[in-house]
């Protein structure tokens, strides 16, 4: 049996493989997530990053191994369970209601927390009244948050690249979570948009939520990140503090292709 991760570990990801018949996309993967803090999942493209993100998140079963969210084995569990118990993510691709508001597309977020019926929305019952003010209410502050206040009533696709990033994370956050997957958060961004990027992720630490990304900028990686863990096709090739993985021999080959 799979022992449970340390107190101080809000993730466990133990000895994962996901196989796709004779392709082997994540190969026999451990590492830990502590507690508010950024790790970071590096490596080339194909390395296997998007694939174990899914594993987390409940898309896709390990075909071997143990994810554990806090104390509760995750593995295989559906991914509305797995956003219910804390988790959320955003995507590489962005995934957006492109036909409905910024405010809408923050509120259908905060699905999974809301207690109103069937009943109490056909009868527009007080209990749901409450919840719908409450929910656009919350909507409303994360989007101030991400620093999109005045585009609520804008529809998604007419937004520019980098507010569309910021409104999937402002998504996210609606479902409350105590972890957060960020799926190459800084694709495609400006210099500048990078620097609000990490005094956002920083923001997000303030709020008491851990996160776990990848990403391709190494500036932004060596920047932010307290751990990283690096693949290649699959298989865990290095695990530490930015600067020992900058210098490891085996990534430089791998991935980064110079030491400076």
């Amino acid at each position: 049996m799979a022992e449970r991760p340390e107190d101080d570990v809000i993730l466990g990801v133990d000895r994962v493989s996901k196989r796709f018949g004779g392709l082997v996309a994540v190969d026999d993967v451990s590492f830990d997530v502590r507690r508010g803090r950024v790790s970071a999942l590096i490596g080339p493209n194909g390395a296997g990053k998007t694939t174990l993100f899914n594993c987390v998140t409940g898309l896709f079963p390990p075909t071997e191994g143990h994810i554990w969210f806090e104390d509760i084995d995750v593995s295989g569990v559906r991914p509305h369970q797995v956003a219910k118990l804390g988790v959320a993510r955003t995507f590489q691709n962005i995934r957006l209601f492109e036909y409905m508001s910024a405010l809408d597309n923050v509120r259908v977020g905060q699905h999974v927390r809301m207690k109103a019926n069937l009943w109490d929305a056909m009868f527009k019952l007080p209990r749901e009244r409450r919840e719908e003010v409450h929910v656009t209410e919350r909507a409303r502050e994360l989007l101030r948050f991400v620093g999109l206040e005045r585009h609520g009533e804008s529809y998604a696709r007419n937004l520019s690249y980098g507010q569309q990033r910021r409104l999937e994370i402002a998504r996210a956050l609606a479902t409350a979570p105590r972890l957060l997957l960020l799926d190459e958060p800084a694709a495609g961004f400006t210099p500048q948009e990078k620097v609000e990027l990490m005094r956002l992720v920083q923001r997000i630490l303030d709020q008491g939520i851990t996160i776990l990304l990848i990403e391709h900028d190494m500036r932004v990686v060596m920047d932010i990140s307290d751990q990283i863990t690096v693949l290649d096709h699959g298989e865990k090739i290095a695990e530490g503090p930015p600067e020992e993985v900058r210098h490891n021999q085996r990534v430089i080959d791998a991935y980064l292709g110079t030491a400076s």
